[in-house]
């Protein structure tokens, strides 16, 4: 693979994931359902999707 299609693969990748979390998020949001985060010390934060699909 060139480098050029490296790039364009990793491009349709990253797209192909952020449109599945937008959509996991709707999902669980709809059934007022939380998700967990891990936080920047280690540990995780349970965080109702509707917040975190705001931020999105």
């Amino acid at each position: 693979m060139s480098n050029k299609e490296v790039k364009n693969f990793t491009r349709k990748l990253e797209t192909g994931l952020r449109l599945a979390e937008k959509r996991m998020l709707e999902e669980k949001a709809l059934r007022d359902e939380t998700i967990v985060v891990s936080s920047a010390e280690g540990g995780f934060q349970y965080i109702p999707a509707k917040e975190v699909l705001a931020m999105f």
